[in-house]
């Protein structure tokens, strides 16, 4: 049994993964600091998920908080670490700096600084799409250049790669960012579009829809996501033994560093998605056009095939099918 140390784990993404990684076998260290960003309800209701079984230990702490995580690093040493644990919202960074600074980029420097004392045999880190920022090359592929990001969440994501590439060269530890596109479904953030949407169209109210609807985006299911953490943290980087200095690929390194993408390959209008989410509810959106906001990015489209090369997964949940299973959900957990 190995001990894997999920941050973030009363999250979206991080609760779904500890779930999957004890029911396969593993030992879970999770650490949340639980803050108020958005309804804490919904986070305690994840947690208690993973604190009813056996195998799963968590820590009521913040990854900005150095002596907690050096603590739990000599506590428990994780054989893996997964570090979902951020400062959400592409939007809140603009009222809210500082915090993504704390959470991002200081508890980030405070987890490599624990993998890199403790042995960690390998880290894998979310990253996301939005690091492609004003890049418009479709579709985005990990090798493209990610030199302009458009907002401070998309800059802080960009230097956790930077951070992780300078302690898997300095001190040899495998590191491996992923590229996150869009992730929906069962207990997922409130503030995202899907989630804002249905309850909306529920209460008869109109939803905003930026860039007057002619966005498109990766929509990927939340178990699609996590089946690629669990199979990129089994096959720890390696050096890239064809890795050219003066050629350099951005996505590889000669030291023991990788970035893939996890993303549907399914490209989804947003009309379309609101049109299903319309379908499954059973009621017509009032739709609030508005224009592109600061930062946004009319569309994403994650090219897949490197995670397919290496761990022999590509997201499988098609978009009708992922928006189905959250109605249902959201149905069950708000009673509607």
């Amino acid at each position: 049994m190995q001990t894997v140390l999920v941050t973030g784990s009363a999250g979206f993404i991080g609760s779904t993964l500890a779930l999957k990684l004890l029911e396969r076998g593993d030992r879970v260290v999770g650490i949340d600091c639980l803050n108020d960003y958005y309804d804490v309800s919904l986070k305690e209701a994840r947690l208690k998920r993973l604190t009813a079984h056996k195998h799963y230990h968590h820590v009521h702490a913040d990854i900005a908080d150095r002596a907690a995580v050096e603590a739990l690093f000599e506590t428990h040493k994780p054989d893996g670490v997964i570090n979902l644990a951020a400062q959400a919202g592409v939007r809140y960074a603009a009222e809210n700096p500082h915090v993504y600074v704390q959470s991002n980029l200081v508890g980030f420097l405070h987890i490599l600084e624990g993998c890199r004392h403790h042995g960690v045999k390998h880290l894998v880190f979310a990253s996301t799409s939005s690091v492609y920022g004003a890049n418009t090359t479709m579709p985005f592929a990990e090798d493209h250049h990610t030199e302009h990001p458009l907002t401070l969440y998309s800059a802080s994501k960009k230097a956790n790669e930077m951070m992780a590439h300078s302690y898997a060269h300095l001190y040899g530890f495998p590191c491996t960012g992923l590229r996150f596109f869009t992730v929906y479904g069962p207990w997922g953030r409130p503030d995202m579009a899907l989630f804002l949407f249905t309850k909306n169209i529920l209460a008869g109210k109109p939803i905003p829809v930026f860039n007057h609807g002619k966005h498109s985006r990766s929509f990927t299911y939340i178990d699609d996501i996590v089946e690629g953490i669990v199979r990129t943290l089994d096959r720890p980087a390696a050096p890239d033994p064809d890795w050219d200095s003066a050629n350099p690929n951005a996505a590889t390194s000669n030291a023991p560093y990788r970035i893939y993408n996890i993303g549907s390959p399914q490209n989804t209008p947003l009309m379309r998605y609101i049109e299903l989410l319309e379908n499954n509810l059973g009621r017509k959106a009032v739709l609030d056009l508005k224009p592109l906001q600061p930062g946004d990015v009319p569309d994403t489209m994650a090219d897949v095939s490197q995670l397919a090369d290496h761990t022999g997964f590509t997201p499988q949940v098609s978009v009708e099918e992922g928006v189905s299973r959250f109605v249902s959900w959201y149905r069950e957990y708000y009673k509607t």
